[in-house]
């Protein structure tokens, strides 16, 4: 944290309420200048299970792979200064890593707080990420955006530590990590009951940090999609012109990714061509084989309506296609 201290009494206070009682708190004072300091040595000296580090201001990635380093659980829990954990949050959530050793991370639903501030794409982004709880779902929004709340990150140690922890590369560390997760083989979910109260606020890293502007993420799901579904070359077929769609042709040709044809429902744009590649009928489209077929639309409804073309054409999510957005 840096400069948490308008806050921070409520987050300790969350989680001095768990009823998962068996944790240690690691907090990383990243150079603040407020009480900060003060509110962390009050909580630390009323309750042994605070340790509190503090460094010169660094960064988010070096301040959580700092605590990283000192924690000695067999998982991590993230939590920002400044969101409220429900009481259940530890419990739910190291219940569903210890049933299933396959799960590398859980989220859990979240609630944006105060109401009063949310704009209309926290409320689509809340409602979004709420609606994938099981591996399955999730797994088949993963390049969508990314679907478990940073804030709300239980992770096994051992599963992070062996993908390399955090990093630093230019777009959001938590979906880098979520990403890197998958790569290795393990399994994410999301705890079905709302665990965590996330702040909406101007002030949050995310309204204002280049690593989270939207081609960021762009760069940071075309990365990862070129060192699994699209390695060895492999070309891709885009399924939607509109903006979603020629933003990722763009970045997939940037990084070296043929885009082999576009297919799209517009009858004016059939028989065009869009930076070099044909734009063809479903029909067409589904005829393409030895690609990857990216359903590259924005909204949630248009994604259902492709992710049913596909699979009526005999292509498998998450092998033959996914969603992207």
């Amino acid at each position: 944290m840096r400069d948490g201290a308008a806050h921070l009494a409520e987050a300790a206070a969350s989680l001095e309420a768990q009823t998962e009682g068996d944790f240690e708190v690691v907090a990383v004072d990243d150079g603040s200048t407020d009480r900060t300091s003060a509110i962390l040595a009050d909580w630390a000296a009323r309750d042994a299970r605070v340790r509190v580090l503090r460094q010169e201001p660094s960064g988010i990635v070096v301040a959580l792979e700092r605590a990283r380093a000192a924690a000695r659980g067999r998982y991590l829990a993230r939590m920002d200064a400044d969101d409220v954990s429900e009481a259940r949050r530890f419990a739910v959530q190291r219940g569903l890593l210890e049933e299933d050793p396959t799960l590398g991370a859980c989220g859990a639903r979240i609630r944006y707080f105060p109401r009063r501030h949310l704009r209309d794409g926290a409320r689509r982004y809340e409602q979004w990420i709420n609606g994938a709880s099981s591996p399955e779902e999730v797994a088949r929004e993963l390049f969508v955006e990314c679907p478990l709340a940073h804030p709300a990150f239980f992770l096994r140690a051992e599963a992070v530590s062996r993908v390399g922890g955090y990093r630093e590369r230019g777009w959001p560390e938590d979906y880098d990590l979520i990403l890197r997760l998958w790569r290795g083989g393990w399994r994410l979910a999301n705890a079905p009951e709302v665990l965590l109260r996330w702040r909406e606020g101007s002030e949050r890293l995310s309204r204002n940090h280049g690593a989270y502007a939207p081609e960021a993420f762009l760069a940071c799901k075309v990365h990862h999609l070129r060192k699994t579904l699209l390695a060895g070359g492999r070309g891709a077929v885009v399924w939607g012109s509109g903006p979603v769609g020629k933003a990722f042709a763009r970045a997939l040709l940037a990084a070296g990714t043929p885009v082999e044809a576009f297919v799209d429902v517009d009858p004016r744009k059939i028989g065009q061509e869009i930076h070099g590649a044909p734009v063809l009928d479903t029909a067409a489209g589904l005829c393409r084989q030895g690609v990857v077929h990216l359903a590259a639309v924005g909204q949630p409804g248009g994604r259902r309506t492709l992710r049913g073309v596909l699979t009526g054409g005999g292509l498998t999510e998450g092998t033959d296609f996914v969603a992207v957005a």
